[in-house]
């Protein structure tokens, strides 16, 4: 009667877990964040080498095409300059630029 009982208990409590994962979603938002991460915070030196293992295993575990496919792709040949500002803005603004209708 006693194992019955466990065994009952463990499947209820089971049951809820799973219903709870399910609902949550836990691996989709830690594979979003893990994927906001790989394409949104650049240089990776910024977040140390503890930072960058959890957000490669993270991705790995969450997203394996996806990392597979990161992984084999070449890297960038050039990179991406900056705009570079005019040091005489304010003396080439149009009046439009000063905040006028025309």
């Amino acid at each position: 009667m006693v194992l019955m009982m466990a065994v009952v208990v463990t499947a209820a409590a089971a049951l809820a877990v799973g219903y709870l994962l399910g609902r949550l979603r836990p691996w989709r938002h830690a594979g979003d964040w893990a994927a906001d991460q790989v394409r949104f915070t650049g240089a990776w030196a910024r977040g140390g080498a503890v930072r960058q293992a959890v957000v490669v295993l993270v991705h790995v575990v969450t997203a394996p095409r996806t990392s597979w496919r990161v992984m084999r792709a070449p890297g960038a040949g050039t990179p991406v300059l900056a705009p570079v500002r005019d040091p005489e803005w304010v003396a080439n603004r149009t009046h439009h630029d000063k905040g006028g209708t025309t």
